[in-house]
């Protein structure tokens, strides 16, 4: 048998040693995306894009939303949430002037109706019933909505543009209790304070938010057949950079995780 030319040899030669390098990348590649994969997976909720949130929520969620945004973290490694608390009617107003935000929540679905061409589909996340929140003591015995029109006592109501306002408007109007306010809050947090300092001596606030001042005050039900239920619709900004991070942080509200922090802080399933 002849001797191979030398030229046959080095392509023979060459050719061999393309296909093992080309094995060896192949191998490579397909070791270090598997170890991502591994790694992604090993990570609850980290499938969630990362970013810097902000998120506009109404007053009362105050103290829920704060542990909830800590558990979110938690789950969501790489991912910040920062919230902005006040009443609907503030936070309504700051959406249509443009703030940098990713995300609402406001305490009536009316004020969200308002802003739909600022939002995403909007969803509800919790409900929550007002109460009577008294001085300490209760010291003018107050027991039901018709005490609240007695001429000697000092009821501060939240302003009638501010959803537990038109709450508290709505179920005293049902009631045909007359109330004058020495003062009209902007927001249900300020309500709870003065009743809280003593400079009234009730108001007409959320159930969440007495229950959260612990002794300073005295919570006095209302009967579900004389209340109003508030609920609390969650949506995304349009404006928002964060598109995908905001929705995934919306959509987690709904979650059993997010539902058991909201619900422990006395709110209602939505």
């Amino acid at each position: 048998m002849p001797p191979t030319p030398a030229s046959t040899r080095r392509r023979t030669t060459t050719t061999a040693a393309a296909a093992v390098l080309s094995t060896a990348l192949l191998t490579g590649l397909t070791a270090c995306g598997s170890g991502e994969d591994e790694n992604a997976a090993s990570h609850t909720g980290s499938a969630a894009p990362q970013a810097n949130l902000t998120v506009l929520a109404a007053s009362s969620l105050t103290d829920a939303f704060r542990a909830a945004g800590e558990a979110y973290e938690k789950s969501h490694p790489g991912t910040k949430v920062t919230f902005s608390f006040a009443g609907s009617q503030e936070l309504a107003a700051q959406v249509k002037q443009g703030a940098p935000a990713d995300a609402l929540v406001t305490a009536d679905t009316r004020t969200m109706d308002g802003l739909r061409a600022e939002t995403g589909a909007a969803k509800i996340i919790a409900k929550n019933r007002l109460v009577i929140a008294t001085g300490k003591g209760n010291p003018f015995k107050i027991d039901e909505l018709r005490d609240l029109a007695d001429s000697k006592l000092k009821v501060v109501l939240a302003a009638p543009e501010v959803p537990v306002g038109r709450y508290s408007k709505q179920i005293l109007d049902a009631q045909q209790v007359v109330v004058k306010p020495v003062s009209q809050e902007p927001n249900v947090r300020a309500v709870l304070g003065k009743v809280e300092m003593g400079e009234a001596d009730a108001g007409l606030v959320y159930r969440t938010d007495s229950a959260k001042s612990g002794d300073k005050v005295v919570t006095v039900d209302i009967p579900d057949t004389q209340n109003a239920v508030a609920s609390y619709p969650a949506a995304t900004l349009k404006q928002s950079e964060n598109g995908e991070a905001a929705a995934a942080f919306v959509a987690w509200l709904s979650t059993p995780e997010a539902q058991k922090i909201l619900q422990d802080a006395g709110f209602q399933q939505p």
